[in-house]
């Protein structure tokens, strides 16, 4: 799954990626990076904000064998946002791409989007062949 590459002006991803970013939330998260610097997302598995992407500082999250890469998001910066989801999760979303999104209000998480009164959401899709 890692390598996936999707650029902010895509808007969706390319032939076999699984993740990509609105316009939108790629200008939040240059923003955030500006602030928190690299940054990266775990799909939350229905903990604190039902199953909000969590937007954290790379490497605030632990990753581990646990965990599936589903590839990065390209939002114009020298590097990429990876996004990642727990395996046990990763059964049940197997068969859809994710977007990555932004709306107004707060999410009930640690998500770094949180002070600025919008969070992120995942978009979903059934993967194409």
């Amino acid at each position: 799954m890692a390598g996936a590459r999707t650029t902010a002006s895509e808007g969706v991803a390319g032939a076999g990626a699984r993740v990509a970013v609105t316009g939108e939330a790629a200008e939040l998260l240059r923003r955030l990076t500006g602030r928190h610097g690299p940054l990266m997302f775990h799909q939350s598995g229905g903990c604190c904000d039902g199953s909000a992407p969590m937007c954290y500082p790379d490497g605030e999250f632990r990753v581990g064998g646990a965990d599936v890469h589903l590839g990065d998001l390209d939002i114009g910066l020298d590097r990429v946002v990876p996004v990642w989801m727990s395996a046990a999760q990763f059964e049940y979303w197997s068969h859809t791409h994710l977007t990555i999104d932004v709306v107004p209000g707060r999410g009930a998480g640690f998500s770094l989007e949180a002070p600025e009164g919008v969070r992120f959401v995942t978009r979903s899709r059934l993967l194409e062949p």
